[in-house]
């Protein structure tokens, strides 16, 4: 069987680059900055509850929360109606002071308000915790949500024991909490604070 095949970002070859992650397909990145910007200029000219306007609010609340990426996800309920299932992946940064990163991952799980799920996860990158949570929905956002928002994160620690990298999947397919925990899992476990493309450019070399 052969592997998945995955696209690099140009992000990921940036000098200034110190997180890497694979997305498995089905997530689409959103320009954060451009979006809020855009949010800014049409702010006095359109209503923010119609048109694009949910979605360049969202850019903003993203932006607030010290998000540096994001994606939308789009996959098939194969265990429903086959139709749609949107989620929201964002990954953020948190600054704390000097901890053992397994303190670091074991502080952040505890400190998650309103969690129904934690655990803590093993990684090729180091110790880190997964917390789910359910939310109101941002009526901002307008997405008719009557259960409401699942969010699932994991907190990675980074190497020097003075960040958290924050993955996160937001759905209102609250019923497939499950697998929505998986997937996280799946992504935080492609996490690296150290160049991995380098590594692949040595693979690719060998078999030329």
């Amino acid at each position: 069987m052969s592997g998945a095949a995955y696209v690099i970002d140009d992000s990921a070859r940036s000098e200034d680059a110190d997180v890497w992650f694979a997305l498995p397909p089905g997530f689409v990145s959103l320009p954060l900055n451009e979006l809020a910007a855009a949010a800014r200029d049409t702010a006095q000219t359109e209503d923010p509850m119609t048109g694009s306007g949910p979605v360049l609010r969202l850019a903003q609340l993203l932006l607030e929360t010290d998000a540096v990426h994001c994606c939308l996800g789009l996959h098939a309920d194969d265990e429903g109606d086959c139709g749609p299932l949107l989620s929201l992946f964002t990954l953020a940064w948190r600054g704390t002071d000097w901890a053992p990163r397994s303190v670091l991952a074991g502080r952040a799980a505890v400190g998650a308000q309103g969690a129904d799920h934690i655990e803590t996860l093993d990684l090729p990158c180091g110790p880190a915790s997964l917390v789910q949570t359910r939310l109101n929905e941002p009526p901002e956002l307008g997405l008719g949500a009557p259960s409401g928002l699942l969010q699932v994160t994991a907190y990675v620690p980074c190497l020097d024991g003075r960040r958290i990298a924050i993955l996160s999947l937001a759905t209102t397919a609250v019923e497939r909490a499950q697998h929505y925990r998986a997937l996280l899992r799946d992504i935080a476990s492609t996490v690296s604070f150290e160049d991995p493309l380098s590594e692949v450019s040595d693979d690719v070399s060998d078999k030329d």
